[in-house]
């Protein structure tokens, strides 16, 4: 079976609304975070430093969030990820969040391969998907 990558971050005062709910927005943003944080440990460094050497970039093509609980100021969140689904020119990620082991998201992220240059979808590089593959399920 994979190993989960787990993300780990404290939600901060700036992430919250003044009722101190976090703003629906922040949580897409812990999501794209957790995701390129993954992509740099299947990559072996900074995801976006380690696709742009190999003349690519990973747009978002789809984010599907679901809330099921709030979050608030100083929360420890995880996100736990792992590959979905591996095909030539994408790829799709889960993202559940919990905190105190409580789920408090769900997500899924999907991505497209691009052409650094010509911003048109590309095969994805064999290191690439090999790494991801390695990581599917969960």
């Amino acid at each position: 079976m994979t190993t989960l990558y787990i993300h780990r971050r404290r939600v901060l005062f700036g992430d919250c609304d003044p009722g101190g709910i976090v703003y629906t927005p922040r949580v897409s943003h812990f999501v794209v975070e957790a995701g390129l944080e993954f992509l740099g440990d299947v990559l072996g460094g900074p995801a976006e430093r380690r696709m742009f050497e190999m003349g690519i970039a990973s747009p978002a093509r789809k984010l599907s969030l679901e809330f099921l609980k709030p979050m608030s100021w100083d929360d420890e969140l995880e996100v736990a990820v792992h590959t979905l689904d591996v095909g030539n020119s994408s790829f799709s990620l889960s993202l559940p969040g919990t905190v105190a082991e409580v789920p408090v998201f769900t997500a899924e992220l999907s991505l497209v391969c691009v052409s650094t240059r010509s911003f048109k979808p590309v095969k994805l590089p064999d290191e690439f998907k090999k790494g991801l593959s390695a990581r599917l399920g969960g």
